[in-house]
């Protein structure tokens, strides 16, 4: 493509390729294949390949985002927003896919999230249902989540609050209850993936890979609203000083400098990878640039060792910074790939051979 750009340059100029350089005619033809970026799929943002330094020590760090460590990327396509509610029911709409909150779990799949030697449930458990977010009416601590999430049967991705409750009036909010099965049967279906962790954190960073957050390093609560999170008191009072006390729109807050939204609050997105504690330190050990990580073989969590679990990125509108500032581009999260919650969802991301990078 740039032998082309160069030819049309010098004809415009008034000199011919071939007087220019005494070169055969055909040695400035486009190749077959091209050297651009494929045309931009719709409503995706192209994010060209670099470098960046992957993690966090400053503050708000937990232990999981350092050590530091650099990173090299391909370029990649990466959807301008989370997916909405009215793309994944064009999704079901076209495929009848049933999603993971609409099956009844069985005994089996059940036992395998909890520790060995955990008692069977009860068989009233086996319902489809999924976990959506029931605030306490009074200030509790915040070292029980299940205090503020209750497993309600009947909720799904169409019924986030559980029957009665439906997507109707939003549409352009982004799609929740879905389990990571149900993000990557999207993806596939749209001939795409899930981000990996790296993609989305060199995305969420818009190329200031120093900012604490996405917007730059004010914090979150100066100034006119800059993302979705809970404001007042969790996980009881929100002020709703964003205007919002679930989720918002997809384009409801200003996108980063990549142009993409939500890449901080709203809800929790799925990453292609598993989660593991101390993938940073195993990186790192490598004493060299990671290219194009795909994550560690496999999953280990201390606080849950015998459950396997997926890295989800960006935070959600349940986080603040008096529980845990997960809205930070290097803040990780993680769950059984089974659950499904009312502050998760996803985005995808389109891979291209780094030939037709620009």
């Amino acid at each position: 493509m740039k032998r082309l750009i160069f030819g049309l340059a010098l004809i415009a100029a008034g000199l011919s390729a071939a007087q220019e350089t005494n070169m055969s005619c055909c040695a400035i033809l486009p190749s077959r294949f091209g050297t651009a970026a494929p045309e931009a799929p719709e409503g995706m943002v192209w994010i060209p390949g670099g470098e960046f330094t992957m993690g966090w020590n400053g503050q708000f760090a937990r232990r999981d985002e350092s050590p530091l460590h650099r990173v090299k990327l391909d370029g990649y396509w990466i959807k301008r927003t989370p997916v909405t509610n009215a793309e994944f029911a064009a999704f079901i709409d076209a495929t009848g896919y049933v999603t993971t909150a609409e099956k009844a779990p069985t005994m089996e799949e059940i036992m395998k999230s909890l520790p060995p030697g955990s008692p069977p449930p009860q068989q009233s458990a086996l319902v489809a249902a999924s976990m959506v977010f029931t605030p306490p009416n009074r200030s509790v601590g915040l070292d029980n989540p299940l205090v503020w999430w209750q497993w309600k049967e009947g909720a799904s991705w169409k019924r986030p609050k559980g029957p009665g409750s439906g997507i109707r009036k939003i549409m352009d909010h982004p799609v929740v209850h879905v389990s990571w099965h149900d993000a990557k049967a999207y993806a596939e279906w749209k001939g795409m993936n899930l981000p990996t962790e790296a993609q989305f954190e060199y995305a969420a960073r818009g190329g200031h890979e120093q900012w604490q957050n996405t917007w730059g390093d004010e914090p979150v609560t100066d100034g006119e609203p800059k993302i979705n999170i809970w404001e007042g008191q969790f996980p009881n009072i929100n002020t709703k000083k964003d205007g919002y006390y679930t989720t918002s729109p997809v384009t409801a807050f200003p996108p980063n400098d990549y142009g993409l939204y939500d890449m901080a609050g709203n809800v929790w997105e799925w990453t292609a990878d598993w989660y593991h504690v101390d993938a940073y330190r195993m990186n790192a050990r490598k004493g060299k640039i990671i290219e194009n990580p795909q994550g560690p073989p496999i999953s280990y969590d201390p606080q849950e060792p015998h459950l396997p679990k997926r890295v989800t990125r960006g935070g959600s509108f349940l986080c603040s910074d008096s529980y845990c500032s997960g809205y930070r581009p290097a803040a990780r999260m993680k769950s059984d790939p089974y659950t499904s919650l009312s502050h998760t969802g996803f985005r995808v991301v389109k891979n291209v051979p780094a030939a037709h990078e620009e």
